[in-house]
């Protein structure tokens, strides 16, 4: 996979979904998800101007962080509270939190830390059993909790929605939530709906595949 010319394609698609749109492709940040990538793509990435990454597994942002430095990293997968520890402070911006003992899991290691973690808010916008995320209607409640945390700053909210079907009433949801609450950050769309995702509303893109290739089996 040619990494930079993934990067070029995604860069285009981007700003051609901003123009139909009508929105400034300043306006939304493209995350590269390298999770399972070798580092020397990520290098690859770097080279040809990407400066955001996402990673899905704590030990492996804990060691990609040590080898490459200079970016930002944001963690997009699901978090164990234990591994909390392995999280707060090399991610600029967690992108998972779904229940209050998480929240108060970061907050206390921030705290710790003396520093404040940013975080957004995962949704359930399929109501999918097997997936995590907060259920839409639960959603000011817990903003509510987290906000009191005196280590957190709750910047908006992240979804994935259900991988078949049309995706664009989950964002189109995800966005009515983010303006009810006051949250102007919206993570939404991966790499098979990040431009629908973008003309939803998306601040934050999270897109691998196209970028990177398939994932080794």
């Amino acid at each position: 996979m040619d990494v930079a010319a993934g990067l070029s394609r995604v860069r285009e698609r981007i700003a051609a979904a901003c123009s139909r749109a009508g929105r400034d492709p300043a306006s939304v940040r493209l995350i590269a998800v390298s999770k399972t990538k070798p580092i020397e793509m990520l290098r690859e990435a770097v080279a040809a101007g990407q400066a955001i990454f996402g990673e899905n597994y704590a030990q492996e942002l804990r060691e990609k962080a040590a080898a490459l430095a200079g970016v930002e990293w944001h963690f997009i997968g699901a978090l164990q509270t234990n591994k909390a520890r392995l999280v707060v402070g090399r991610a600029a911006l967690i992108h998972t939190c779904d229940r209050l003992a998480l929240a108060q899991e970061l907050s206390k290691r921030a705290a710790a830390a003396a520093l404040v973690q940013r975080v957004l808010l995962e949704v359930n916008v399929g109501r999918e059993a097997q997936k995590a995320g907060v259920l839409p209607e639960n959603v000011p409640a817990l903003l509510e909790e987290v906000r009191a945390l005196p280590a957190l700053a709750c910047e908006g909210l992240m979804c994935i929605p259900p991988a078949e079907g049309d995706p664009r009433p989950c964002f189109r949801l995800l966005r009515q939530l983010g303006k009810a609450c006051g949250l102007p950050q919206l993570s939404m769309g991966m790499s098979a709906d990040y431009e629908a995702a973008i003309e939803e509303g998306a601040t934050l893109v999270r897109v691998g595949t196209a970028i990177f290739g398939e994932r080794a089996p």
